[in-house]
C-alpha cells in the first residue's frame, strides 16, 4: 500500500482543499496545502449543510466542533409567489439515520476546517505550470519555486487553474442564472428553510440562529445587475410572506452568474480534481460543500486502500461520479420546475410536491 511518505500537494484552501488535507491526515498522510489569496479567505455568507453534509463532517471527526454553530433546521416549505403553502419536507424523516440539516455561517464551517487540516496553508502561494511525468508532477509556483510531488489534488473551484494546467477541461459553463446572497439580521422570524417558487426566480430564506437569515436568490437572467440590491427589491417587489420585510432588511448583496463544471474525466497522470473544480453545480440543491467533503474521503480511503496512486485515483473517481452526476441532473430537474408557468406547476406541487422533492435526495441517503 502506498506509505505516508507519499508527498502530496492539495492547491486550494477552501471547504474541499482544507477537508481533503484532514482526511488525508486521518489517513495518515502529511499534504501540504496551497492558497493563492494572501490570507485565510474573508468568507461572507451562510450555508445550508443537509444531512450527508452532516454524516461526512461526523466521519471527518468534526461534528462535535460544528454542533454549537448555526441552527438545526427541522422543515423545508415550499411556498408559491404570494406565499401560500405548496409543499414541505420534515427533514427528521428525510434524512433518518443520516444527520440533521443544519444552517451556519459559512465563515464559521471554513475556521473548524482550518482548524482541523493539521499543518500549515502556504498562502500567496498560486500554480503556474505543471509538468506531469510517469513518476509525480513537477509544479511550478507563481514566486518561481519548484517542487517535486506524488499527487497533486486540484481542490481550487469551479474556476480551477490545476483543471486547466492539466488540460482536464476549460472554463466552467455558465447556467443562465443571477445569483444573489445575503445574510440578514433584524428581518422577519422565520424557523424553517422557505422557499417562495415564482417563475424564473425563486427567493431561499434559512434561519442561522442569533437572529440572522441566510438570504439566496436566483433569477434567469443574462447580466449582472449594477445595483444588486436595487434589482433584488425590484425583481422580487410582488413576492409575499416573509421576502418583504426581508427586502427591507437587505443592506448588502453578494451577486454571481451561476456555472456549472461537467468533465470527461477527474484525472490525469497524477493530478486529480476534487470538489467544485471536479463536477460544480447551480446551488439549487444545497450540496456544494456536502460533494466535497464526500470527496475529501473517498480520495483519501482509496488512497490508503491502494498499492499505486494510479489504482487510487480509479477507484476514486469510479465511486464517486455517479453520485455527483445525480446531484447535477437533479438540480437540472429542480430549476426546471421555475419554468414552468405557475399556474400548472403549483396545484402539482401541492398534490405531489413532498414525494418530487424528496426523491431529489434519495441517493444520497447511501453512503458516498
Amino acid at each position: 500500500m502506498l506509505g505516508s511518505t507519499l508527498r502530496i500537494l492539495v492547491v486550494g484552501g477552501g471547504i474541499a482543499g482544507l477537508a481533503t488535507a484532514r482526511a488525508l491526515r486521518l489517513a495518515g498522510f502529511r499534504p501540504e496545502v496551497t492558497e493563492w489569496q494572501s490570507a485565510p479567505m474573508a468568507i461572507a455568507g451562510g450555508i445550508y449543510l443537509l444531512g450527508n453534509a452532516a454524516r461526512a463532517l461526523r466521519e471527518l471527526g468534526l461534528d462535535g466542533p460544528v454542533r454549537p454553530l448555526g441552527q438545526v433546521v427541522g422543515r423545508q416549505r415550499f411556498l408559491d409567489v404570494r406565499g401560500r403553502r405548496l409543499c414541505e419536507l420534515d427533514n427528521g424523516l428525510v434524512w433518518a439515520g443520516v444527520g440533521e440539516c443544519r444552517a451556519l455561517p459559512r465563515a464559521d464551517l471554513h475556521q473548524v476546517l482550518l482548524t482541523a487540516a493539521g499543518g500549515e496553508v502556504r498562502y500567496a502561494t498560486g500554480v503556474d505550470a505543471l509538468e506531469l511525468s510517469p513518476e509525480g508532477v513537477e509544479v511550478t509556483f507563481d514566486d518561481g519555486r519548484q517542487g517535486e510531488y506524488d499527487l497533486v489534488i486540484g481542490a481550487d473551484g469551479r474556476h480551477s487553474t490545476v483543471r486547466t494546467l492539466a488540460a482536464l477541461g476549460g472554463p466552467a459553463r455558465p447556467v443562465g442564472q443571477v445569483t444573489y446572497r445575503s445574510v440578514v439580521t433584524g428581518g422577519p422570524r422565520v424557523t424553517d428553510w422557505t422557499a417562495l417558487l415564482g417563475q424564473h426566480s425563486a427567493f431561499v430564506i434559512v434561519p442561522m440562529g442569533a437572529g440572522r437569515l441566510h438570504c439566496y436568490a436566483d433569477e434567469t437572467w443574462g447580466e449582472i445587475p449594477v445595483d444588486p440590491v436595487a434589482r433584488l427589491r425590484e425583481r422580487f417587489a410582488e413576492y409575499g410572506g416573509p421576502v418583504p420585510a426581508v427586502l427591507d432588511a437587505i443592506r448588502s448583496v453578494r451577486v454571481a452568474s451561476s456555472d456549472e463544471v461537467e468533465l470527461g474525466r477527474w484525472s490525469r497522470g497524477r493530478v486529480v480534481l476534487v470538489g467544485d473544480a471536479a463536477h460544480a453545480t447551480a446551488p439549487t440543491l444545497a450540496q456544494g460543500a456536502a460533494m466535497a467533503l464526500e470527496d475529501a474521503l473517498v480520495l483519501a480511503g482509496a488512497l490508503a486502500k491502494a498499492e499505486t496512486v494510479t489504482e487510487a485515483l480509479v477507484r476514486y473517481e469510479s465511486r464517486r461520479r455517479p453520485r455527483t452526476k445525480w446531484v447535477l441532473d437533479r438540480t437540472r430537474d429542480r430549476d426546471r420546475t421555475r419554468d414552468v408557468p405557475p399556474p400548472l406547476r403549483d396545484p402539482l406541487l401541492r398534490g405531489r410536491g413532498a414525494r418530487i422533492f424528496a426523491e431529489h435526495y434519495r441517493l444520497l441517503l447511501d453512503p458516498a
